[in-house]
């Protein structure tokens, strides 16, 4: 296959040493059949480097109009693509001058005395494998951050865009349960994850996981639990068998790959016919329980033992609570990144100041709680992003006893 030929750019205002260097490139023919562009002052460089293509440009530092180093930061910036690799042209006694310029991009540097054959070949195959690896990386980095972008559209579009209603039949207006929820992201792959499921026309199972780490990792860990939630719908209207079943199933994916991982999690039944929550959980924060009609808010309450993250012990176990589900109820299931953020002055919001900030709100729409939570931690840190990944939600209980869809006309 025919070689393309190597396009050159040549800028130099020393006619005599322009001859003598265009010689000696056309002497490397063999190895290195190229095309030379030849120009003698910065301004008409600057100008050709965003209108032609080449593949290697040679620099000499002082020039009219712009020097070396000017023209070289307008080379950087170009799209990789397009950046000729660089090899400045130095006087004698210039190498602090010349390293600088590698430092901002050149690929190497030849000492305009005595410029011969071996010294000129020696810079381009340099100049040339740095340019070649450069865009291999890029082209890698650009890969990557499709993939990437393509994963987090993935697992967007994993997180509900309706929510059930309670019973199934009715409009989302009349449900007897309702839903309203946040979510940051703190990378382009986040750990943190929600599910709604509608065990019966009273009965939802909600449960909440904070995936350990950031990134790729936890990205597929999170896959995997989202596919196990469809896999135990049998145990899902039993919160500890539940969370056992998803606990032995991750315990033994991460034996086979031999890597420490784990996920906290909750997972609550809020019952509408029975007016109950049944609950238990995995080493994640207790929600909190906003018992409206007595003006009580109260983290709910779970025995010490209560069992360890999800994916550490394979024969962990985790016990069921269960305690009173009031009309007008709101409970509130979050990840740690929402409490564990810091002031300006370090210190951090904490779990108290977010059971307050509750407390003060909520007697408030239930949407409006949720935001109105979210609006406080941002107060509280100055504007600055979550450190960590963020997930909260709020579940209503609008009605208790048996709701009946209304008949439809």
């Amino acid at each position: 296959m025919k070689t393309r030929p190597l396009r050159i750019l040549l800028v130099d205002d020393d006619p005599v040493f322009t001859l003598l260097t265009c010689q000696l490139l056309e002497t490397l023919d063999a190895g290195f059949p190229c095309t030379i562009t030849t120009l003698t002052d910065g301004l008409a460089a600057l100008t050709e480097i965003h209108h032609g293509r080449h593949d290697l440009a040679l620099l000499d530092y002082s020039l009219p109009g712009a020097n070396g180093l000017e023209i070289l930061a307008e080379i950087q910036t170009l799209p990789i693509e397009r950046r000729p690799a660089v090899i400045l042209l130095t006087a004698s006694g210039n190498e602090s001058l010349a390293v600088e310029a590698m430092k901002r991009g050149a690929k190497d540097y030849v000492p305009k005395v005595n410029l011969d054959q071996a010294s000129l070949t020696r810079a381009i195959h340099s100049a040339l494998n740095q340019k070649r690896l450069a865009d291999q990386v890029q082209a890698y980095h650009t890969q990557l951050e499709a993939d990437l972008q393509l994963a987090r559209q993935l697992q967007q579009s994993l997180l509900p865009k309706h929510y059930p209603c309670f019973p199934r039949a009715s409009a989302p207006e009349e449900s007897a349960l309702r839903f309203h929820h946040r979510f940051f992201w703190t990378t382009q792959l986040g750990g943190d994850f929600f599910s709604v499921q509608d065990l019966s026309d009273t009965q939802a199972g909600v449960l909440i996981c904070d995936v350990m780490g950031h990134g790729v990792r936890s990205a597929l860990v999170t896959a995997m639990l989202r596919a196990l939630v469809g896999d135990l719908v049998a145990d899902a209207g039993h919160p500890d068998r539940f969370l056992s079943g998803m606990n032995q199933r991750l315990n033994s994916i991460l034996k086979e790959v031999g890597d420490t991982l784990f996920a906290t999690a909750c997972y609550v039944i809020a019952d509408v016919g029975a007016g109950r929550l049944r609950y238990a959980r995995a080493g994640h924060p207790p929600p909190l329980h906003l018992r409206r009609r007595a003006g009580v808010a109260e983290p709910l309450a779970f025995p010490q033992s209560a069992g360890p993250a999800l994916g550490l012990f394979g024969d962990a176990a985790y016990l069921a609570c269960e305690c009173e589900l009031a009309e007008n109820d709101l409970l509130l299931l979050y990840t740690d990144g929402l409490f564990e953020v810091t002031g300006p002055d370090g210190d951090e919001f904490g779990a108290a100041r977010l059971l307050q900030a509750a407390r003060e709100r909520m007697h408030l729409p239930y949407r409006e709680v949720v935001d109105g939570l979210l609006e406080d931690v941002r107060q509280f840190c100055r504007g600055d992003e979550f450190e960590d990944d963020v997930c909260l939600l709020g579940v209503e209980a609008a009605r208790i006893g048996n709701p009946v869809a209304p008949e439809k006309r």
